[in-house]
């Protein structure tokens, strides 16, 4: 899974650029917090910004900062993840979300970043991490909580070890950042023609444990099969996120909710959530579907006469990238 979507992470170097490489950066003790008289070993860091957090925290970027207990302002954050001397996680939630970026930028291409947020960009330390970091800092012990009677609570990740909302979201993250694997598994006859012309198609069962939200909420990084059609029948679930979506045009929606990202060209991938349902969709291209009443199932939607109008209007209102 990508670094800002998943529920793990993996560390990125600054030193050799190279994921899975403890990084030089350091987060001096100044954060509110941070108890220990030795800096932060930086392992990696993500956005949380209207535009890109980590979908496993919720549905929209409010829902997101209210698991770290942030208010969600308009220009986000960069949450670092770190170890202190002990060994112990730590949460340093930064304003500057350029450097943060940056950083995530320059590793994502293998290139040395050395993320040391300036105190004064500093907003809190909290305990734990939100996410699941794959690796340890060299040299320190292995990663643990702090003392929860120094520090207070620790932040933990979501529990994605049943279907739920939280690996319903991993499982459309997956997909987002697969699309094209995801696509070549469906073929014209096998995918649902938007509701209104021919009913939608059921997906026959549940993918095996590699599937998409499987992958997901284990920290997996291999991809999914995504299952065939077992025939035409109607599927209520799939006309109700339909409408829910097609509802977020005339009621924007909180923040965060419909999220646009480039897929080349003029395209858009448009990714847009509620409750009960995730939706993934190229606006040149069909949908998919997920829900937490339908457990593991990716149920494709093909674009019929409203689907294309739908994702244009959706990408029309989706928080982007800056």
């Amino acid at each position: 899974m990508a670094g800002t979507d998943g529920s793990a992470v993996g560390a990125r170097g600054s030193r050799n650029g190279a994921t899975g490489a403890a990084a030089d950066g350091v987060v001096d003790g100044a954060a509110d917090g941070v108890t220990d008289d030795d800096a932060l070993s930086v392992l990696t860091a993500v956005l949380l910004t209207p535009a890109r957090f980590p979908g496993v925290l919720g549905d929209d970027y409010p829902q997101a900062c209210a698991v770290l207990g942030l208010d969600p302002t308009p220009g986000g954050y960069g949450l670092v993840f770190g170890q202190d001397g002990g060994g112990a996680r730590w949460t340093v939630v930064v304003d500057d979300v350029s450097l943060v970026a940056m950083a995530i930028a320059s590793w994502d291409c293998g290139m040395e970043y050395d993320l040391s947020p300036d105190e004064r960009s500093m907003v809190v330390a909290l305990p734990g991490w939100p996410l699941s970091v794959a690796v340890k800092a060299p040299g320190l012990p292995s990663p643990h909580d702090p003392d929860p009677e120094e520090a207070g609570p620790a932040l933990a990740p979501p529990d994605t070890s049943e279907w739920g909302p939280a690996q319903r979201r991993l499982g459309a993250d997956e997909i987002a950042a697969h699309w094209a694997h995801f696509r070549t598994q469906v073929s014209d006859e096998d995918f649902a023609v938007a509701p209104g012309t021919e009913s939608a198609a059921s997906a026959a069962g549940a993918p095996d444990a590699r599937d998409a939200a499987g992958v997901a909420g284990t920290g997996g990084s291999g991809t999914a099969d995504v299952p065939g059609a077992a025939g035409r029948t109607a599927r209520p679930g799939v006309r109700q996120v339909l409408d829910a979506a097609r509802a977020y045009l005339a009621s924007p929606p909180p923040p965060g909710r419909v999220r646009a990202f480039f897929a080349g060209g003029d395209a858009r991938t448009v990714r847009a959530d509620g409750p009960g349902w995730s939706l993934v969709a190229r606006t040149d291209d069909i949908a998919f579907v997920l829900l937490d009443a339908e457990p593991r199932e990716i149920i494709p939607v093909g674009r019929g006469p409203e689907l294309p109008a739908l994702l244009e209007g959706l990408a029309g209102i989706a928080a982007e990238p800056a």
